[in-house]
């Protein structure tokens, strides 16, 4: 094993841009275990939307991260020392060892074994990870999604809209797509399955296409924008519609936007709109996750990743996942697969 340790630690805050110097590479000591404790090797790091607001000064659903300690992240490892009598040396686990090389844990950062299996381990970082269980609960959960409905979702190409598309048409419903440009919409049709797909990027109102994609309206919603986009399809949901507001990467986390103002349409169509974290639902991972691994074995989850090499690339690539420059979902490869 090499006796060379790294982490990535936060040096700045966003102001209001996220840009790379916020972060330096550190080398670190090899941490040692003690009774109870696992060393763990980071293999995969995975990159999310939601760092901007993890690593601002201000109001969010957790403390932001601390100056001058590592990055926080979701990643994929190999144990490689085990004092503890459930992770033996050879597990591969999901867990929260962020921006690190070598991280010690005493389990309760482990959110779940991976079985290497069932799929490439990196999966169990989005389409058989928090990435679709966010989908899935988006959907199933909130939107209530059923057969013959209309689903629209932003982001479509993204590691976590490309599986709501997937899901909806896995259930009958049919699934239009908000991407950008015409490679991701190529994506999104061709590779994802999705019944239509409007690139926000080809014209400055995507009402007309919105229109042309959903005739008969819009019953399910799955934000992960909010502005522009947002009020776009809000003026096209029909009596009943169902939002799950996911994400708001389209409008800016500090300072805080005005509002929110209700918009006359969820008054009028009598819509509901819920605002949800996946955190809240972590008692139910097992059991959403056996769904949509049911649903990969079957042929229904297609998933795409962008991938970039060694640690200290992390912060250009969180950089550039934040512009939407990725293809897929924004991977960081720490180390070898076992």
């Amino acid at each position: 094993m090499s006796d060379e340790n790294r982490h990535v630690v936060l040096r700045g805050r966003p102001d209001p841009a996220v840009r790379a110097d916020l972060f330096e590479t550190v080398d670190a000591e090899m941490p040692r275990i003690a009774d109870g404790q696992m060393l763990i090797r980071v293999i995969w790091l995975s990159l999310e939307p939601a760092m901007r607001g993890w690593i601002a000064d201000a109001p969010n659903y957790s403390q932001p991260v601390p100056i001058g300690a590592p990055m926080t992240g979701f990643t994929v490892g190999e144990v490689v020392e085990s004092r503890h009598p459930r992770y033996p040396a050879g597990t591969i686990v999901q867990g929260r060892q962020g921006w690190r090389r070598f991280a010690v844990s005493d389990g309760s950062d482990i959110d779940r074994v991976v079985d290497p299996a069932l799929a490439p381990i990196s999966t169990a970082l989005h389409v058989l990870g928090m990435n679709g269980a966010t989908a899935y609960v988006g959907l199933v959960d909130v939107c209530r999604v059923k057969a013959g409905d209309t689903v629209a979702v932003t982001t479509a190409a993204g590691a976590v809209g490309s599986v709501v598309g997937q899901i909806a048409k896995a259930l009958g419903a049919r699934a239009v797509g908000v991407t950008g440009g015409p490679e991701k919409r190529r994506i999104c049709l061709e590779e994802f399955g999705f019944d239509a797909a409007i690139d926000y990027k080809a014209a400055e109102d995507i009402g007309p296409g919105l229109d042309a994609a959903t005739p008969d309206g819009i019953d399910c919603f799955f934000d992960n924008v909010g502005g522009a986009q947002f009020d776009a399809v809000l003026d096209r949901i029909n009596v009943g519609a169902r939002i799950a507001i996911c994400g708001t990467i389209g409008m800016p986390s500090f300072p805080l936007p005005v509002g929110p103002r209700p918009n006359r349409q969820l008054l009028v169509k009598r819509a509901r709109m819920e605002g949800f974290l996946i955190l809240d639902h972590y008692d139910r991972f097992a059991e959403i996750v056996e769904r949509l691994s049911g649903w990969y074995r079957d042929g229904h989850l297609k998933y795409r990743e962008d991938v970039t090499v060694g640690l200290d690339t992390a912060p250009d690539a969180l950089v550039a996942l934040l512009a939407g420059r990725n293809t897929g979902k924004a991977l960081v490869r720490v180390g070898d697969d076992p």
